[in-house]
């Protein structure tokens, strides 16, 4: 059974940084490229960042410089590391397996002083 575990999320003040964190199950994690979304109250889920199996990655506009995508094969874990968040990076945090239907639970990441 395919699972995906996010975590690392919780309440940051503008300017801070969080790392999260996906786990994987039963999937060959090394040959998937890996990505994070993020979905805001009453937006649509967006790209966040994405890492192919052999570690290229890209980013959307709005974070590049400011986040990275990282993975751990040997762990089966992918990871963003958030820095100088801003308000507007407010939203629940989902990886996915890219390419197909395997999507973390979420973790809810928030900005606010």
């Amino acid at each position: 059974q395919v699972q995906l575990v996010d975590s690392g999320g919780g309440l940051v003040q503008p300017g801070g940084s969080l790392r999260l964190s996906c786990a994987a199950s039963g999937i060959i994690f090394s040959i998937y490229a890996m990505g994070w979304y993020r979905q805001a109250p009453g937006k649509q889920r967006e790209l966040v960042a994405r890492i192919t199996s052999s570690g290229s990655t890209n980013y959307a506009d709005s974070v590049k410089g400011r986040f990275i995508i990282s993975r751990d094969n040997a762990k089966n874990t992918v990871y963003l590391q958030m820095n100088n968040l801003k308000p507007e990076d407010t939203a629940v945090y989902y990886c996915k397996a890219e390419y197909t239907d395997y999507w973390g639970q979420g973790t809810q990441v928030t900005v606010s002083s």
